[in-house]
């Protein structure tokens, strides 16, 4: 699971991924239930077009009595949109999103100790992480808040984001469902952002080895 990324600033954002508005999000790392920002198809388009959009890092169910959770809701398991209760609305209606990222971090356990690792892209460019959306409104005050939870997909196969994480001693090696985030390529954005979930499916996968960049301390 990831817990820590490095957001781009609104303007590079906007420039990857072709937005308008000077979005004043100035970038740096983002943590759990912090500020940062996310891609969406835009939702006073009666067409098609996408927008920069604020929210908490940690999805807001519908349920939610509070905007402050008790659980962590900032990964989400792809294999579960589909049943669980936090995510199966917002999947459901296609609130998929991109989240900008210059590197993401993961820990690595190999020595015994917890080795955080850095992943860049090899081409220089910025992650477009797969992740999911939600507008939440709180009854009392009718105040809406942004949401969002970052996707992630098994790696137990992959030979590098398999080595992530912390094993689970109870679990066999080959049970250990290590997880990976799923990148979504520039030229992808748009049927991830407007497609069916048959249609969206083949991109919940790790990212290929030859596009990440791993340094550590």
């Amino acid at each position: 699971m990831c817990n820590r990324y490095l957001s781009p600033s609104g303007a590079d954002i906007e420039s990857m991924w072709q937005l308008h508005g000077g979005n004043p999000s100035a970038g740096g790392g983002v943590f759990p239930r912090n500020t940062g920002p996310f891609v969406r198809r835009a939702r006073e388009d009666a067409g098609y077009s996408r927008e920069l959009v604020l929210g908490q890092w940690g999805l807001i169910p519908w349920f939610a009595k509070t905007a402050k959770l008790t659980y962590s809701t900032n990964n989400a398991r792809s294999e579960e949109l589909a049943a669980k209760a936090s995510y199966k609305a917002p999947w459901a209606r296609g609130q998929r999103c991109i989240i900008p990222a210059i590197t993401f971090d993961e820990p690595c356990w190999e020595t015994g100790r917890n080795v955080w690792w850095t992943f860049a892209r090899a081409d220089g460019r910025l992650w477009g992480l797969a992740g999911l959306w939600n507008t939440w409104t709180d009854r009392a005050s009718g105040e809406m808040f942004e949401s969002y939870t970052m996707l992630t997909t098994n790696a137990d196969e992959h030979p590098l984001m398999s080595r992530m994480h912390k094993p689970d001693p109870k679990l066999a090696p080959d049970q250990q469902d290590k997880r990976s985030v799923i990148a979504i390529e520039e030229e992808d954005v748009d049927l991830w952002l407007t497609g069916t979930e048959k249609d969206v499916q083949p991109f919940l996968r790790p990212p290929p080895l030859e596009l990440s960049v791993a340094t550590h301390a």
